[in-house]
């Protein structure tokens, strides 16, 4: 057992990836999976003392119209292209 990582672990990572992994194939993964681990484990050591927590590195903010409420009908501009309407509403063929 290499990083705290089991055989059964590797087989479980498997399953859920609806993977078959040959023995070369496991022992590649343990590996991978345990310099994965040793980087977290890394990342860990960082002083985060006094820095904000952020969504994305750059100053990024969402950009929103504000929304404008009308009453009109619109039904006669949207359906003006559709091919065939019947009271005010879109047919088409049905599908099973």
């Amino acid at each position: 057992m290499q990083n705290g990582i089991s055989d059964e672990m590797i087989e479980y990572v498997g399953i859920l990836t609806k993977l078959e992994l040959s023995e070369e194939e496991k022992e590649q993964a343990r590996e991978d999976m345990g310099r994965l681990l040793s980087y977290i484990d890394k990342l860990g050591e960082l002083d985060t003392e006094g820095v904000e927590p952020m969504c994305h590195v750059l100053p990024i903010q969402n950009v929103l119209r504000e929304d404008v409420i009308t009453n009109e009908d619109q039904s006669r501009e949207l359906l003006g292209n559709a091919p065939c309407r019947r009271d005010n509403m879109f047919v088409a063929p049905r599908a099973f």
